[in-house]
């Protein structure tokens, strides 16, 4: 069993079959999202936060780190947003998180189907 899986992850970073070459470029494409939303949200993060009384997020690395946590779905032990722009965004990353969260699981739900029509094609 470990080897198959060994195999399967391989098989989809070399991309050997259109069902693995679907399954790298959708996690290619969600990564790179990803990491310009983390971009984009810890800048705007920065912009509402970095002056507001109480605040804890006072420089672009801990905008950047706190984006992060929010778009892994963990808490960091910065406070959350005291403005109203910070808050939406930090409900806008959530979202977001969410969503990608949903959208693996279908890749790899719909990777695993593909997958196993291709092994036994009689079971359809």
């Amino acid at each position: 069993m470990p080897r198959r899986v060994g195999r399967e992850i391989l098989s989809v970073s070399r991309a050997i079959s259109p069902t693995h070459q679907h399954l790298r470029e959708r996690l290619i494409s969600l990564a790179l999202v990803t990491a310009v939303v983390d971009l984009f949200g810890s800048v705007l993060v920065y912009m509402f936060e970095h002056d507001a009384a109480g605040t804890e997020i006072k420089t672009f690395g801990d905008a950047l780190f706190w984006t992060s946590a929010q778009l892994l779905t963990v808490s960091s032990q910065i406070r959350n947003p005291f403005t109203t722009g910070g808050r939406i965004v930090d409900v806008a990353l959530e979202l977001y998180a969410i969503t990608v969260v949903a959208a693996l699981a279908g890749s790899f739900g719909a990777f695993f189907h593909r997958r196993g029509m291709e092994r036994d094609p009689m079971e359809s």
